[in-house]
């Protein structure tokens, strides 16, 4: 099983929030969701500045395998973005939880972070999932 770490908060699309401060939240994509792209090559990152809407697309990160949209867990403002990944995308592969988020945003409401899935839940939708 893909690595779940217990501290994050995650989506049903696979795309996991780290609570940062000033309600500001990191970004990126599960372990469980690179493993199933495969080896990533490209990855589109929104503009900082950027309105986004939870649900909505965020980025665009391609492998080898395939493209896959990145929904945004939240609503609110990106304010930073990791401008390592235009150099170096593999690092999503390597380091999903830490060097490898993608966008940091500015949340419009707080209500929306409370309703992603905790680590348990997150485990047991990939754990179902991976059985169907």
């Amino acid at each position: 099983m893909s690595q779940v770490v217990d501290d994050l908060k995650f989506s049903q699309t696979h795309e996991w929030v780290r609570l940062g401060n000033e309600q500001t939240i990191v970004v990126g994509i599960t372990d469980h969701a690179q493993h199933l792209l495969g080896d990533i090559v490209f990855v589109e990152l929104p503009e900082v500045g950027a309105q986004v809407q939870a649900g909505h697309e965020l980025a665009v990160v391609e492998s080898v395998k395939a493209a896959a949209d990145v929904y945004s867990p939240v609503s609110g403002e990106v304010v930073e973005i990791n401008d390592a990944l235009t150099d170096t995308p593999a690092v999503i592969n390597q380091d999903p939880y830490q060097e490898g988020w993608l966008c940091k945003i500015r949340i419009t409401d707080t209500n929306e972070v409370d309703a992603l899935l905790s680590a348990a839940d997150y485990k047991k939708l990939v754990s179902e999932q991976e059985e169907a």
